[in-house]
């Protein structure tokens, strides 16, 4: 019984943390700060939570983000990105995390583009298809964070730096159902993906940040298009026999309903 209780443990750690850091802590060894750059952090949150948490019982708010996240979750592992945490309504990712990562802006992206449409046909109440489906806003924003353990009791693996609170920023001030870039955001997808399509929302106010030009990702299928031509660039023709998100990819821009979604990341 012992031996399989530390082996469900060891597994938990392992889905939780980066190898490296879990070895750490089962052998007992501090855990040392690493920085990472170039990496890109994605935020997403859900419109109107505070509205849509007084209107469900709280069972029914937790059975909505468990259905939501498992999708999101889902989708994060097939574009090879690492999940940092949930809070409340709010999800976080990273591309560059623990492995270095070319197109790290490109995956999270894409991945945002695939989480807009995972909720948009997720039901906010099962019960009451009424209340209609989930809407999110997503902020992304690349550049340097450091990475360690904090506490001893339920350590978490955070990440600190002010690209985090820059991606936090993009996300506040994303809208609903859209795909908030930064500049830099903006600059590292076009360089990756040359012919992705954005679209200049002039400059903003942002608080804490002054006066920044931000952009929206368009999400169509021919973003999708493009998307494959800068993966094929990046690693070759034969990369859809041998990389998952290209052959993903190639099966087409992800229908709407929950199922379609899911059963084609499935694959």
């Amino acid at each position: 019984h012992q031996s399989n209780l530390m082996s469900m443990n060891t597994q938990l750690l392992y889905q939780m943390l980066p190898t490296t850091v879990a070895n750490a802590l089962i052998e007992g060894r501090k855990v040392e700060p690493q920085v990472f750059d170039p990496i890109t952090l994605f935020f997403s949150d859900i419109v109107g939570y505070t509205d849509l948490s007084a209107k469900l019982t709280s069972h029914k708010v937790m059975s909505l983000l468990d259905r939501l996240y498992t999708q999101f979750d889902l989708i994060c592992k097939h574009y090879d990105l690492f999940k940092v945490e949930t809070i409340g309504d709010a999800y976080l990712c990273v591309g560059g995390i623990p492995e270095k990562q070319e197109d790290h802006t490109l995956r999270v992206a894409l991945f945002a583009m695939d989480t807009v449409k995972a909720a948009n046909s997720t039901l906010c109440d099962l019960e009451d298809p009424t209340l209609g489906t989930v809407n999110i806003r997503i902020g992304i924003h690349p550049g340097t964070v450091t990475a360690s353990v904090v506490g001893e009791l339920n350590p978490r693996y955070c990440l600190f730096g002010d690209t985090v609170n820059t991606a936090a920023r993009m996300e506040t001030n994303s809208e609903r159902n859209k795909i908030n870039l930064s500049p830099q955001a903006h600059k590292c997808l076009k360089e990756q993906a040359p012919r992705v399509l954005t679209s200049s929302r002039g400059i903003l106010k942002i608080k804490g940040k002054g006066n920044i030009e931000c952009f929206f990702l368009s999400q169509t299928k021919q973003n999708y298009d493009f998307a494959i031509e800068a993966f094929t660039t990046l690693y070759g023709t034969t990369g859809h026999a041998t990389n998952p998100i290209l052959r993903r990819l190639s099966g087409g821009y992800p229908s709407t309903g929950e199922e379609g979604v899911t059963s084609r990341l499935a694959r």
